[in-house]
């Protein structure tokens, strides 16, 4: 497990786990181990989004805040003149970055 830390910039690092069985309740109901939570923040009051990606469930703090991020990508993408193009340009470039450091191509 990487334990959660924050980084210069204020943003949580990913916390990844190694995957670990949980049992299904009659009702539908599954616990998710402490260790998992306590890093993930969550308590008894957190609600969660959940949904099916193929046979994979994924279970997100809930709001989802794609809408929240929108905004906040697009007051940037404002405040420094970027083009959605630019943007793109630039994701690609981080991508090659990454790649070329973590997969040697």
């Amino acid at each position: 497990m990487l334990k959660p830390r924050h980084g210069g910039t204020g943003r949580l690092f990913m916390v990844t786990f190694a995957p670990k069985s949980v049992k299904l309740w009659g009702s539908g109901q599954l616990t998710i181990p402490k260790d998992m939570r306590e890093a993930l923040h969550l308590n008894k009051e957190t609600k969660l989004n959940v949904f099916a990606v193929g046979r994979c469930l994924v279970m997100t703090p809930k709001p989802l805040l794609r809408r929240a991020l929108a905004k906040k990508v697009e007051k940037e993408m404002r405040n420094k003149k970027l083009s959605l193009n630019d943007l793109l340009a630039g994701l690609k470039s981080e991508r090659r970055q990454y790649n070329k450091k973590n997969r040697g191509r």
